[in-house]
């Protein structure tokens, strides 16, 4: 009975620290000269948007849209997170996002200030692996 336990356990151990076949993107954002309204504006209608038709289009796995707090280590005010469920998803990624995007009717932005003025990318993290 200990021989099955034991061997249950390396089992359940194995499954829940090994890789998985899905990919994440990552995209650190910092916003420039007190423009956070602007850029939650265009994260939020935009960049979220066209993560949820591409949801519905099974294009990828999830998303998500995190706030930091800004410190001199993380001086970034916002994190884009994109999961692919594999790698042929992650692969197809451009091709997928461009048909969302010229199928849309374009940017919605505030204040017609262009993306290039109110925030930046400070950081991209692409093909992130994940281990559970």
């Amino acid at each position: 009975m200990k021989n099955i336990l034991c061997i249950l356990l390396i089992c359940m151990s194995a499954f829940s620290f090994s890789q998985t076949d899905r990919i994440s993107t990552i995209d650190y954002i910092e916003v420039l000269n007190g423009n956070k309204t602007e850029a939650l504006f265009y994260y939020q209608n935009n960049w979220k948007q066209l993560r949820i038709q591409a949801l519905e289009q099974g294009y990828i796995k999830s998303y998500q849209l995190l706030e930091s707090v800004v410190t001199k280590e993380t001086p970034y005010n916002f994190i884009l997170i994109t999961t692919y469920k594999n790698k042929a998803q992650f692969d197809n990624s451009e091709v997928n996002f461009q048909k969302l995007i010229d199928a849309g009717s374009g940017l919605k932005l505030i204040n017609d200030k262009k993306p290039g003025e109110f925030r930046k990318v400070i950081m991209h993290n692409n093909a992130v692996k994940h281990w559970n």
